[in-house]
């Protein structure tokens, strides 16, 4: 191994031992199932030790505030001792209680629930995914930062659709550079994990939820024109970003036909998805899974899509016949694209790739 590669794997995180050194013993996976259990029941017991005492600080928005401040503070500092499983979910465990408390705050002192509310702790929620030394808070705050994109969304503009297209596009982004910043990679994908589960909760939410919000707003011209294009559009950006890097990264390996069959196939989904709106963020979340060889993303992305067809099968406000009609479409432009791609798409040998890219 050359000592470049040894640097770069360095700087991503992973540590290279020489052959001499023994290999490290992992903690088993039932181990550390169980430090995190125990981490949450301590956690439990002693937040609600600490809220039987201080259960009167909830009458005061500044007591309050300042106690899910202190809860976030420390949690901070478990997180940076790096003390194994028990000690980062015992953290996490206070940090949302200590979240929650900051939330209960800020919502007295602006008089109750509003967009202003929901756009403040998206701020909020955003900066701890940025800051938290911990990957898996990483991905919870990435995940509730997407709630509140939603909730946000809905108490100004009422466009349901627009959050899960702004969503996917950014999970995009971040999937596609996960390797630019290799000292960061593992909190891109923490990131990048946690808005795709967030994009499954803003779907079962539009798709089931009827938020509690929505009532408050009558149809305007403004909703009118976000919805419901607007969230498929920013799909087909995401495609369309997808498509981009994954040409560019086989130029010299992909035929000129399969290059003209991934367009094709990009703007028949796009026309689909005007119909059967939701189709379109599953088969993108599904070809970025594939892209870079992630088949838990691959799965996430057959989760949306068998939640978007199903949801537009039994939409009442389209003929039975037109709904088949587009989902037989769908079918077989998709697997018209696997076809496609088969035949004209050649991978080389790895060593035959430019730099040793891997395909």
């Amino acid at each position: 191994m050359t000592d470049l590669l040894k640097e770069r794997l360095g700087q991503g995180g992973i540590d290279v031992a020489e052959r001499e050194a023994p290999l490290p013993l992992a903690t088993p996976w039932f181990v550390r199932a169980l430090q995190a259990f125990s981490g949450w029941l301590a956690a439990l017991f002693l937040i609600g030790f600490i809220a039987m005492g201080t259960v009167f600080i909830l009458d005061s928005s500044v007591a309050a505030g300042i106690l899910g401040s202190v809860f976030i503070a420390g949690a901070y500092a478990a997180l940076r001792a790096n003390g194994g499983d028990f000690l980062e979910h015992l953290a996490l465990a206070a940090s949302l209680t200590g979240q929650l408390l900051v939330a209960w705050a800020v919502a007295s002192a602006m008089g109750g629930e509003s967009a202003g509310l929901w756009w403040l702790l998206l701020l909020f929620q955003s900066l701890l995914a940025l800051i938290m030394p911990s990957l898996t808070h990483r991905c919870v705050s990435a995940f509730a930062a997407c709630l509140a994109l939603y909730l946000a969304l809905i108490g100004s503009v009422a466009a349901t659709s627009l959050a899960g297209g702004l969503v996917l596009l950014v999970a995009t982004a971040l999937w596609l550079n996960e390797f630019r910043w290799p000292a960061y990679m593992r909190q891109c994908q923490a990131l990048g994990y946690g808005l795709l589960l967030g994009l499954l909760a803003i779907q079962v939410m539009q798709y089931a939820g009827r938020s509690p919000f929505m009532f408050r707003h009558d149809d305007g011209s403004m909703q009118a024109w976000l919805e419901p294009w607007a969230g498929d559009g920013l799909a087909m950006l995401a495609l369309l970003l997808l498509l981009r890097k994954v040409l560019q990264r086989h130029a010299q390996v992909m035929a000129i036909k399969g290059r003209v069959v991934a367009c094709v196939a990009a703007a028949l989904l796009m026309l689909l998805s005007l119909q059967a709106h939701g189709l379109s963020q599953g088969a993108v979340v599904i070809m970025l899974g594939f892209a870079i060889g992630n088949r838990l993303i691959i799965g996430l992305g057959v989760t949306l899509l068998l939640m978007a067809g199903a949801n537009y099968y039994y939409w009442l406000e389209v003929t039975l016949l037109v709904k088949s009609a587009t989902l037989c479409v769908l079918g077989l432009l998709l697997l018209t694209l696997r076809w496609a791609m088969q035949r004209y798409w050649r991978t080389p040998p790895r060593d035959a790739m430019p730099g040793g890219e891997t395909p």
